[in-house]
């Protein structure tokens, strides 16, 4: 997952490839909570892994829940309908999913059983409305306290004592401003069925249908027969009971497919976007996505767990349709909208301002960013085709599905984008609520535009700090690492392994050629062989010097050094990045610290690891170094012309990195 403070994409041109979705949120926390109230162990396979589920993992712990983890499969014992404590403070992040129907379910249990818990959140979860929620939950007579302003969290359920509640007049809730509100009282109310049926009625037009369904499709798993009349009024039987069925599968999450099945839909060129973990066998109604999809252009087919997408027509075709069953997925047809022959119109979309973030609101602004003419209504939005691209950096409102959606504006080049922009994210880890790999699984998917990943080279002198520098800039930029030197360095090792002598120019080649090197943060991988330590050895240095003179050697590593350059982007460090390697890099740093700086610093990290050292030997070997890389016949040390120096004699490492940041920034068409 990223959590650089932003994450640049490069133009797009095409995609293709197969993918496997992660769980779905709205089944995962539902399942969770289920598997928790009833008694008995419930095996949970295909969990989604997110910020969302892991606060409602915790509360569930704090709550008295065994949780056990048997490789990828979450053994859930529940609690039986009985509290096992009594009081708990429980943070909910900004997990709609989990505070609503927490609060009902602890709401009557510690009316109940004689309880109170407070339940929290971000400040954001603090403006989403919770207030029809407690109303329905006062009616019923639990005690329920604002903690802060009214109709909204924080919250405290119950009072420490038992109360008895009126389970015979039905319990009426609004269905207009959240479908959570409805599944909350469902999941919570078979806990007091003991002495009778109990009703719910919905008060106006229930918005997101399919998310009930889901609720009530669940419940069924969990011994629990829901009788509806329509979707105004629920009973509740007599005598309810939640059964664990034992184990149960999560599917994917239909509405991280949309952003895939788009994918397809505007960029499938060549070949489909296969999706899997969800088909048309689905229980969540955002799999409706596919209809939308269909209705643009897109060339859908699939089957029970499977989707393939690519494009049909093209431009896509302007739509106007009503969105109340797939509030979540619809976000995604706003930025397809940008592709159009014509204007898109989204109706029934009042949800969206409650949601993460008053979604309408910010769709409009992050849209308009890119040069496209949006309007916005109080429960609708109209999106123009976009000709004029403009680079643009997307605010997120840590909302996943702003990040998420808006990063398909990266796909400009297709719509006519002269010349094609790259698109910024900023705080691309808000991703983490729902799809944490989700850029990682998106990059593997796509072709870039021909030079438009853009790389950052850092040279210098052995010893400058020209490896630590480039890793921290990859670090902050979410780029990739190319440690050139770790190449050479990794080339002599191999071949210390395998006994072949540093002179033997063509044996070290053919080696060479065939490195299998990989940069995982501040670790080296040959093979599958953990070389970070011995890679930073004096002596190996001394021999990798020895191995970069040859010609053929670093012929045979150019092919591999420029492989490096992978989307989103690439620092590259070493001795000829700038110059040989990528000499059209974006920016070129060359490091210019004296022989006796770079020796004092070297020194310093020796002692400080206990390794004895001098400084004058440390500084005539660096000047000998020095001295062989510059008059090396091929690929001689020298920064290019258009290189900034940076003099880091004095500069700690984060004064060095902030400077090339700025400088970065500077370059940036953000």
């Amino acid at each position: 997952m990223y959590s650089t403070a932003f994450l640049d994409l490069p133009p797009f041109t095409r995609a293709a490839g197969t993918l496997r979705l992660p769980g779905s949120k709205s089944i995962s926390n539902r399942v969770l909570l289920l598997a928790g109230l009833a008694a008995g162990t419930t095996a949970v396979h295909d969990l989604l892994d997110s910020d969302d589920t892991r606060v409602m993992l915790a509360a569930l712990q704090a709550l008295g829940c065994t949780l056990r983890r048997d490789g990828t499969v979450l053994h859930v014992t529940g609690l039986g309908g009985q509290l096992a404590t009594k009081q708990a403070q429980l943070f909910l992040g900004n997990a709609g999913t989990a505070m609503r129907p927490l609060t009902a379910a602890l709401a009557v249990l510690a009316a109940t059983q004689g309880g109170s818990f407070e339940l929290s959140g971000v400040p954001r979860m603090h403006e989403r409305p919770i207030g029809d929620l407690v109303d329905a939950l006062r009616q019923l007579g639990c005690p329920v306290a604002d903690l802060g302003n009214p109709g909204f969290p924080p919250l405290r359920l119950g009072d420490g004592a038992r109360h008895a509640l009126d389970t015979r007049t039905p319990i009426r809730v609004r269905g207009d401003v959240s479908s959570q509100f409805l599944t909350a009282l469902l999941l919570a109310l078979p806990l007091v069925t003991a002495e009778g049926p109990v009703t719910i009625e919905v008060q106006g037009e229930l918005i997101s249908k399919p998310y009930i369904d889901i609720t009530l499709g669940l419940l069924a798993r969990f011994g629990i027969q829901v009788q509806r009349e329509g979707y105004q009024r629920f009973v509740l039987p007599q005598g309810s009971a939640y059964q664990s069925p034992g184990s149960i599968h999560v599917e994917g999450d239909a509405s991280s497919a949309s952003y895939f099945i788009a994918l397809g839909a505007i960029a499938g060129v060549d070949a489909p976007v296969r999706i899997e973990g969800v088909g048309f066998d689905s229980i969540q109604g955002d799999i409706r996505f596919v209809e939308a999809a269909q209705a643009m252009g897109a060339q859908v087919s699939g089957g029970p767990g499977w989707l393939e997408v690519r494009r049909g027509a093209w431009p896509l075709q302007a739509i106007t349709m009503d969105c109340n069953h797939i509030p979540d997925a619809a976000m995604t047809l706003a930025v397809m909208a940008l592709f159009a022959d014509g204007p898109t119109r989204l109706n029934n979309i009042a949800s969206w301002r409650v949601k993460e973030t008053d979604r309408i609101a910010a769709m409009t602004t992050e849209l308009r960013k890119l040069g496209a003419t949006v309007e916005e209504g109080p429960d609708h939005i109209v999106v123009q085709p976009l000709r004029a691209w403009q680079p643009a950096s997307i605010h997120t409102y840590d909302d996943h599905r702003m990040a998420m959606c808006l990063s398909l504006a990266a796909f400009n080049p297709l719509a006519g984008a002269k010349p094609p922009v790259p698109v910024r994210i900023e705080d691309p880890k808000c991703v983490a609520k729902t799809f944490p790999d989700y850029f990682e699984a998106l990059f593997e998917r796509v072709t870039p535009v021909d030079g438009a990943v853009p790389v950052l080279t850092v040279d210098g002198p052995t010893a400058s700090g020209k490896g630590t520098l480039a890793a921290e800039l990859a670090a902050r930029l979410g780029y990739h690492l190319l440690d050139s030197g770790a190449l050479y360095r990794a080339t002599a090792l191999a071949a210390q392994d395998a006994g072949i002598p540093l002179s033997d120019e063509p044996a070290l080649a053919a080696m060479a050629a065939t490195l299998d090197l990989r940069f995982v943060g501040h670790e080296v991988f040959l093979s599958d062989r953990n070389i970070t330590d011995p890679l930073r050895l004096e002596s190996t240095g001394g021999m990798a010097s020895q191995v970069s003179v040859h010609p053929q050697v670093r012929q045979a590593l150019h092919a591999l050094q420029l492989s490096f350059r992978r989307t989103p982007g690439l620092v590259a460090d070493g001795r000829d990045m700038g110059t040989v390697v990528f000499p059209g890099a974006d920016m070129k740093v060359y490091l210019t610290a004296s022989a006796q700086h770079r020796a004092e610093r070297r020194h310093k990290q020796l002692i400080s690891k206990g390794n004895p050292a001098n400084i004058d030997s440390l500084r005539a070997d660096l000047e000998q170094r020095d001295q062989r890389d510059q008059n090396r016949t091929v690929a001689p040390l020298r920064p290019a012309q258009d290189a900034k120096l940076l003099d880091n004699s004095d500069m700690g490492i984060e004064e060095s990195v902030l400077k090339c940041l700025d400088w970065w920034a500077q370059s940036r068409p953000f």
